[in-house]
């Protein structure tokens, strides 16, 4: 017995060690954590389950069968974080590159069902250098099998990517089926096709951070929602950031002791509105303001940034904050803003987690480039993961409403359960001046005619009041109060039970 737990004792300090220590010094040297090491301060310590540290690739071509390390560079297993379970893997990059093989695939795809069998979150840590070339389609198999479990999963457990290093080719479609992609910054990046493969086809010059990195995802292409300077905090935040996540559809937003009590006022906010209706004010300073303890994690904070989203807690319970922004853009609709908000209106619904809709919005952007790039189907996409939710829904307009845009933002037409509204609300089909220079066309040059029109205009509809008397609005709130009322309209909407016609699936504006 005695030579077997040696052995046992061997086998698993082999795996440990991966490729070996100087490849793991490789690692460190770049500023990078192992596999195991990024496991143990993702997880709770000592909390960690590992499962299938013993397989070894079948792979017998290209002399790969004299080269079989344990584990085949990934690490799979469940754990904990802040004592609530989740499953998780860490690919191995100083083994084989973290190239992905078939049996590598295979115990990734054995957590995820597992997973998805007790509804914890699943949470991968991609480094590799993506599928292994030795074993041909066996390797492209096991990522469409990884692919078809991220579909399976959707909507049921919270998935989430880490991106710790390269992740290339067919590997970045996994992540880009989870629901969260976040990047560690000069270390790593995702693109379809690698610099050299684009030089060759299209004669563009770029580099492989130009390309994919953690900057050009976070602010040009939106594919990251969240960039950190290196393995250590990129780890420590998605810690914080679980803390927010039911741990499936099946549980309600996790509950968090705070002191922060929900009657607390806020008179700052009485004076956060310009008297100048075009200047504009940080809607940042709102959401912080009546968020528990001003603790509010943002997603995508550089990419379109006429639009806030994240999550915050109101009396300890998540809720996912969408507002328009009117620092950026006068805190227009355009292309990528309603595509931003749309999807995380979509992972809100599907987790039962409350919406708050924080409204400041003087339309849609124009222009060809929004015309031409599709802005109809885009701004669609946002109406209608509005409209599909059944989650509670508050809406707080605080200056502008104006035109489609105001319907969008989650209106009581789209099945909003509470609308509440600042005196300094305007909701209107458009501007006043907009307004007037159509409606009086005749009389566009005189310009004392048009000053009187727009007035007139702006004390008859740039206002809260006429909405209010059709019922659209629930009531007209003072500023400092915001916290308190939205925090009662939640409690009152807990138990809200609202269902959708039956269907297989709706058919997203896509």
């Amino acid at each position: 017995m005695h030579d077997i737990i040696r052995q046992l004792e061997e086998k698993r300090a082999a795996a440990r060690l991966g490729g070996g220590q100087k490849r793991i010094d490789a690692q460190h040297a770049k500023g990078k954590l192992s596999a195991r090491e990024r496991i143990e301060l993702l997880l709770d310590a000592g909390s960690f389950e590992e499962w299938d540290m013993f397989v070894e690739h079948r792979c017998r071509d290209f002399g790969m069968a004299e080269q079989t390390i344990p584990g085949d560079g990934v690490v799979t297993g469940y754990g904990t974080i802040n004592g609530r379970p989740v499953f998780t893997f860490s690919q191995d990059f100083t083994v084989f590159g973290g190239s992905l093989s078939e049996a590598h695939a295979e115990k990734i795809a054995k957590i995820m069902d597992q997973a998805l069998k007790v509804g914890a979150p699943i949470i991968g840590l991609n480094d590799s250098g993506g599928a292994r070339i030795q074993e041909g389609v066996a390797s492209l198999g096991g990522y469409a099998d990884i692919f078809q479990r991220n579909v399976m999963a959707s909507g049921v457990v919270p998935q989430i990517s880490m991106i710790m290093g390269p992740c290339a080719g067919g590997a970045v479609y996994s992540p880009a089926m989870t629901d969260f992609i976040f990047m560690v910054k000069d270390s790593s990046y995702m693109f379809v096709t690698g610099p050299d493969v684009v030089k060759t086809v299209t004669h563009e010059e770029v580099t492989a951070e130009e390309l994919g990195g953690a900057m050009t995802h976070s602010t040009r292409s939106g594919v990251a929602d969240q960039v950190f300077v290196d393995d250590v905090e990129a780890l420590l935040m998605l810690r914080r950031f679980v803390d927010f996540l039911p741990a499936s559809n099946r549980e309600r937003p996790p509950q968090r002791p705070t002191t922060d009590v929900a009657e607390r006022e806020e008179p700052s906010l009485d004076s956060l509105i310009p008297d100048d209706p075009n200047k504009p004010y940080d809607i940042k300073e709102l959401i912080y303001k009546i968020v528990d303890e001003n603790d509010f994690f943002e997603l995508q904070p550089d990419y379109a940034q006429n639009i806030v989203i994240g999550f915050g807690r109101m009396e300890g319970s998540t809720v996912g904050v969408v507002a328009n922004q009117p620092m950026v853009l006068a805190g227009c609709l355009n292309i990528q803003a309603s595509i931003k908000a749309a999807r995380f209106v979509r992972f809100c619904d599907a987790f039962n987690i409350p919406i708050l809709t924080l409204v400041d919005v003087p339309g849609f952007m124009p222009g060809t480039s929004q015309e031409y790039g599709g802005i109809i189907k885009h701004g669609a996409k946002l109406l209608y993961a509005f409209a599909e939710a059944t989650v509670p829904k508050v809406t707080l307009i605080t200056r502008k409403a104006y035109g489609g845009a105001y319907d969008v933002m989650s209106s009581k037409h789209l099945r909003g359960d509470v609308n509440i509204v600042w005196p300094s609300a305007e909701i209107a089909v458009m501007g006043p001046k907009g307004a007037v220079e159509i409606i009086f066309r005749s009389d566009i040059g005189d310009v004392a005619k048009i000053e009187a029109r727009t007035e007139e205009y702006r004390k008859k509809f740039a206002n809260p009041f006429i909405a209010g008397s059709r019922g659209y609005i629930d009531d007209v709130i003072k500023p400092r109060m915001t916290r308190k009322r939205i925090c009662r309209s939640l409690v009152m909407l807990r138990n809200k039970k609202l269902e959708n016609p039956w269907r297989k699936h709706g058919n997203v504006p896509l």
